[in-house]
């Protein structure tokens, strides 16, 4: 597996011979629309026949907010000739039979404990008994996943897909330098991979907003900033302030359109709280450190001054938890 921004590309190697008695050698291909939390609430999913394009996507629940979203899809394979495909419910699967939904109320469990979803079934691959698989993302639409990944991902050239990822995370690292003074490969690959972990959320989702149209970038999966204020933030300040600045506008932008900074956010969904708004100390942080490349101060004061003295709605989600009337 490797991936470009919005796009994942697998790789699938089947054996020249079968490996078990009653092994066909024409891969068959599941795609599951059941998240792994279980919480789809609607989906759909198209299976087009002439090329075994897929394309499909559901509503889910956030990790750790209210709410839901919404998510879309784009699958194109390379490698082989499809010989059949159709559309699975619970245990059967239909030939001829290429689109199908699933709602609410439409069944006597809930949609998340129905399994369904799309299948194809290929010939025997022709290049070394692999298939190639292009999964395009998307908040938008079907149609923008397809782009997406068209986009990222024009060739099915995995090598070069590796090759490419490979060289983005070596631009984001090559910023440090180790001397590492004797100690043990273990404590190295420590923190390498803290520092690999430290960069991969929150996540620029911008052009993939579906509430609200604006020039600033949007970044989501603060997930959440009452632990990273004191850790991942202050380190992407250091190692990449041009991404911290283009979160502090994101967040500043989320507080424009949505009135309140959020102090957890994924997924376009209103996070939970734990001990107030901490995105106040993020910005505080970046003032500090002179992160401030776009950013519209008038703005930010205004957004840390209403945590300070307005009582939220919802406390569980926005502004500041504890208020004075509470303290006292």
């Amino acid at each position: 597996m490797t991936v470009t921004n919005k796009t994942a590309l697998y790789r699938f190697t089947f054996p020249e011979v079968p490996t078990t008695p009653n092994t066909t050698l024409n891969p068959h291909i599941l795609v599951d629309l059941t998240d792994l939390p279980r919480t789809r609430s609607e989906a759909n999913i198209t299976v087009y026949a002439q090329n075994g394009r897929i394309t499909g996507g559901g509503r889910f629940s956030p990790s750790f907010g209210i709410g839901t979203y919404q998510s879309y899809f784009c699958l194109d394979f390379d490698g082989a000739k499809v010989r059949d495909a159709g559309v699975w419910a619970n245990t059967r699967a239909a030939k001829g039979v290429m689109k199908m939904q699933i709602l609410p109320g439409d069944m006597r469990k809930t949609p998340s404990e129905r399994p369904a979803g799309g299948w194809v079934q290929f010939e025997k691959p022709v290049k070394n008994n692999q298939i190639l698989a292009r999964v395009g993302m998307s908040f938008i639409s079907e149609d923008q996943a397809c782009a997406n990944a068209e986009r990222e991902i024009p060739h099915a050239d995995f090598d070069g897909t590796v090759a490419a990822a490979a060289k983005a995370w070596r631009d984001k690292l090559d910023v440090i330098t180790v001397e590492d003074g004797g100690i043990g490969d273990m404590l190295l690959r420590t923190f390498w991979s803290g520092v690999y972990r430290a960069m991969i959320s929150p996540q620029d989702y911008t052009g993939e907003n579906p509430l609200w149209t604006s020039d600033e970038p949007y970044y989501d999966s603060f997930y959440c900033m009452w632990d990273s204020f004191r850790s991942i933030h202050p380190l992407i300040t250091l190692l990449d302030p041009h991404s911290q600045t283009l979160m502090i506008r994101s967040l500043l932008d989320t507080y424009k359109h949505e009135g309140w900074l959020p102090d957890c956010r994924m997924s376009h969904c209103k996070g939970l709280t734990q001990g107030g708004s901490n995105a106040d100390i993020v910005i505080a942080d970046a003032y500090f450190k002179n992160i401030s490349a776009g950013v519209d101060w008038k703005l930010a004061y205004e957004a840390v001054v209403k945590d300070a003295e307005v009582e939220p709605p919802n406390w569980d989600v926005e502004g500041i938890l504890f208020t004075p009337w509470l303290q006292a």
